[in-house]
């Protein structure tokens, strides 16, 4: 473990990893392009979803731009529909977070570790999972696509979310999500840790390929592969 940077900041995704809410996602994405004429039961409807599935952790609207290429205007009409059922879904049923997830916000913030939620969600949708989940007071920032110019696979988020924290070196980041495009994300912003974890949508697999460098069960896990790099070392000059 000698040569090892502690991690100062560990950036969070929230569907899948943080918050137990995938189905409502996809029945989210499902009503939405129910909206443009694809509808359950149809080729159509089974190609979009699987285009869908391998989006996952991309932001919504490049979803929609993926599945109707070329039609802005209807793109951003499915998106719209995809807000307002994610949304109206929030507001009947709530959020539950994964087990021990919230443990983990408060073993990261006690070691002095950062904690930024990244997601795909418009700004809007992720105040109101915030608000609904009522962590504001247990992280230190939270960001959308809107706050960083792109979202993932691009590393921007977490970019963005080292400029704005102070973080002195990209290789003091942890980043855990359980997609393809959290692991890319992650890569591409230096972090040291590229953690990926079970509960999503993305299999083991498909997180190794897409760049990895830690499997988790759950974000329960996080912390003590954080911790470990307190007690390691500091590297040396």
């Amino acid at each position: 473990m000698a040569d090892v940077t502690p991690i100062s900041l560990a950036c969070l995704d929230l569907a899948g990893t943080t918050v137990g809410d995938i189905a409502m996602v996809e029945r989210a994405f499902a009503e939405a392009i129910a909206t443009q004429g694809i509808v359950p039961g149809t080729s159509a409807y089974a190609r979009a979803m699987v285009h869908v599935h391998r989006s996952r952790g991309c932001p919504k609207i490049d979803v929609f731009r993926g599945l109707f290429p070329g039609n802005e205007a209807q793109a951003q009409a499915a998106n719209l529909a995809f807000e307002r059922s994610f949304e109206s879904a929030i507001e009947r049923t709530g959020l539950v977070p994964l087990p021990g997830t919230v443990e983990v916000l408060d073993k990261l913030s006690s070691a002095g570790v950062r904690v930024c939620l990244i997601t795909g969600f418009s700004r809007a949708t992720l105040g109101q999972v915030i608000d609904t989940l009522g962590w504001w007071d247990r992280v230190d920032l939270a960001l959308s696509p809107e706050d960083a110019g792109r979202g993932r696979p691009w590393p921007d988020l977490v970019l963005t979310a080292v400029l704005r924290l102070g973080v002195d070196d990209v290789r003091q980041v942890a980043v855990a999500g359980d997609t393809e495009s959290d692991m890319s994300c992650g890569r591409r912003a230096g972090a040291s840790i590229v953690a990926g974890v079970l509960t999503g949508v993305h299999s083991e697999t498909r997180l190794r390929a897409a760049g990895a460098t830690h499997i988790l069960d759950s974000i329960a896990d996080l912390p003590t592969l954080i911790l470990e790099r307190h007690l390691a070392p500091a590297p040396t000059a």
